[in-house]
């Protein structure tokens, strides 16, 4: 297998353009975003455990996030017919953005080789994106693990 390669951010340099589909079928692109902060979170697939409790934490802090001027995507390599199951059974607040060509993916380094149980294979990397007002990077989670993100995530946001 051909190893993918993913693209490193550095914070301070501009966050790079997407416009993909989310839930309910509008388009949503970076754009969409200019003069507020943004937190982007990558996730492996929707509806398994550590997904739920990421896109929970995620949910439970939105209005904070709001409070900090942060709005909030989720991102996955899911259909959107799975995006919109995840999102009704568990009550998210956020839109979750359907990548099933993994482009904003690999631009955003969140796609790449996995192993599990021994086994090699491409995948949604967990992580995070935190972009500023004016579009730049102002901080990238790589290997996320779900306990307290959420939080960090925030904690970040409220500092800029």
């Amino acid at each position: 297998m051909a190893k993918t390669t993913t693209t490193d951010l550095i914070e301070g340099k501009k966050a790079p353009a997407f416009k993909l589909q989310r839930d309910g079928g509008a388009v949503v692109s970076l754009s969409d975003y200019a003069g507020r902060k943004l937190a982007i979170f990558f996730y492996p697939r929707a509806s398994t455990p550590g997904c739920t409790r990421e896109a929970m934490d995620f949910t439970r802090l939105a209005a904070n996030f709001e409070a900090a001027d942060t709005a909030l995507l989720g991102v996955s390599a899911d259909p959107l017919k799975a995006q919109e199951k995840f999102r009704d059974k568990y009550e998210l607040s956020m839109p979750l953005l359907s990548d099933a060509t993994q482009t904003m993916l690999t631009a955003y380094g969140a796609w790449g080789e996995k192993k599990l149980y021994g086994k090699v294979f491409e995948g949604v990397l967990r992580s995070t994106v935190l972009i500023g007002r004016d579009g730049k990077v102002i901080k990238a989670w790589r290997n996320v693990k779900v306990d307290g993100h959420a939080d960090a995530v925030l904690a970040e946001a409220l500092r800029h």
